[in-house]
């Protein structure tokens, strides 16, 4: 499955454009990072991946909020979005996912 094109335009239009911000198609899907960090991605598998702070991640599951599961294997500081048709519900996701990827130090080129 591809990803949603749809979205990913949706999330480009909630990112300040700056040199840190990249976007590059991974496991199917298209992500966005900041400094080299996965921040975001329109998943191939559909939803949005959002990086958190691997301590909170527990704490902000919910109905459409699950993990992110990859080759069978929960990804912790990782989850996996699908409520994201509330563009107010998206903007605090994408906020979310950028501002943790804010905190980790770029990757070198």
């Amino acid at each position: 499955m591809a990803y949603d094109e749809e979205l990913a335009e949706r999330i480009r239009e909630l990112i300040v454009p700056g040199p840190e911000l990249t976007e590059q198609k991974m496991f199917g899907g298209l992500a966005f990072l900041i400094g080299g960090n996965m921040a975001v991605a329109a998943s191939g598998q559909g939803g949005l991946l959002v990086r958190v702070d691997p301590e909170e991640g527990e704490r902000l599951l919910g109905d459409a909020v699950q993990p992110m599961v990859m080759g069978g294997r929960e990804m912790v500081g990782w989850l996996r979005v699908t409520a994201t048709d509330d563009d107010e519900v998206l903007r605090e996701w994408v906020e979310r996912g950028i501002a943790y990827a804010r905190t980790l130090p770029p990757k070198k080129k």
